[in-house]
């Protein structure tokens, strides 16, 4: 379904240029759930943003690599293809739903847009009530009617699952879906999105910086640092027997029930900013394992197992 293959994204203004994404790979299968993981600053979204290719260009250029996309190729793309690949080809869930949603219209008339864009010959009420009643929520009539200050946090993210689905993609992106919401709340939505990717025959990238909670949701997770892809493998692999060491760091920080822990594990420092990247490995001013030629040798992205790729020479040391 989707082959990103060495992609290379740089913002450039003023005569500089700043490299956010550099030589990532990674695959979705059709049907597939792909997790991909990392903290806030790692290039997780202008990844996915990629995808559709929905960053401006300029300021963002693509140096290098392809995105193969159902069988298009979209970095060579034209506009008039774009425009179809968007919501029938990929379909996107964004951060914080109350900041996608439009204010002034009623959640209906916006789930109804998305239908007049990609599916004009359904686009009538009766399938939006059918879209609001698929992702759970009670009362889809009424509900229909409501402007998204009158939902709740759960209920506005239900709004933009739907809004997605509504052009029957292929590949559905949700961009840290879970953003905001409370625990509860959260395992409801992750439930919803694999649910329907099963009734719907999606694939799915699930875009989070919290590792533990995607076991059970993902076929394969790819961790992101500073713009590369430091580990990837089957989610319950990596799970049970993380080996890059950021992996284990993040892994390490999540708090865990029944533990008598007096302080939660942390990871010291900041992801760096891009352009201010160290040298050799960009983990190593934070890697609790690093080594004295870890600041000069780039380390490279290496299969040791079957399936499973680290960005770590000492990955078994």
């Amino acid at each position: 379904m989707l082959e990103i293959k060495n992609l290379q994204l740089e913002f450039r203004s003023n005569g500089r240029s700043v490299r956010v994404v550099d030589g990532v790979s990674l695959s979705i299968a059709d049907g597939q759930t792909v997790c991909l993981v990392g903290e806030s600053g790692s290039g997780k979204s202008v990844t996915a943003l990629s995808i559709g290719r929905l960053l401006p260009t300029p300021p963002a250029y693509y140096p290098g690599g392809e995105i193969i996309l159902d069988g298009c190729d979209v970095l060579k793309a034209s506009k008039r293809e774009l425009r179809a690949l968007r919501g029938r080809g990929v379909g996107y869930i964004f951060q914080e739903p109350a900041a996608s949603l439009n204010p002034v219209f009623r959640v209906g008339a916006q789930i109804k847009e998305s239908l007049k864009l990609h599916r004009p010959e359904a686009a009538t009420d009766a399938e939006v009530v059918r879209l609001l009643k698929l992702v759970g929520i009670p009362a889809p009539e009424a509900r229909a009617r409501n402007y998204p200050h009158e939902m709740s946090g759960g209920m506005q993210q239900r709004v933009m699952i739907a809004m997605a689905i509504a052009a029957q993609p292929k590949l559905l992106v949700a961009d840290e879906p879970t953003t905001a919401l409370d625990v509860t709340i959260q395992a409801q939505i992750l439930d919803l999105l694999a649910d329907l990717k099963r009734r719907l025959g999606m694939s799915l990238l699930l875009i989070t910086h919290n590792l533990p909670t995607v076991g059970k949701n993902s076929d394969f997770v790819a961790v992101m640092y500073a713009g590369q892809i430091v580990e990837s493998a089957p989610a319950r692999e990596l799970l049970r027997r993380p080996l890059h060491p950021y992996t284990q760091a993040l892994i390490n920080s999540a708090p865990k029930l029944g533990a008598n822990a007096s302080r939660l594990a942390n990871i010291p420092g900041t992801v760096p900013a891009p352009g201010a990247m160290p040298s050799g490995c960009r983990f190593h001013p934070r890697c609790s394992k690093a080594r004295p030629d870890c600041s000069q040798n780039p380390p490279q992205l290496i299969e040791v197992e079957s399936g499973r790729h680290v960005r770590c020479p000492y990955w078994n040391q």
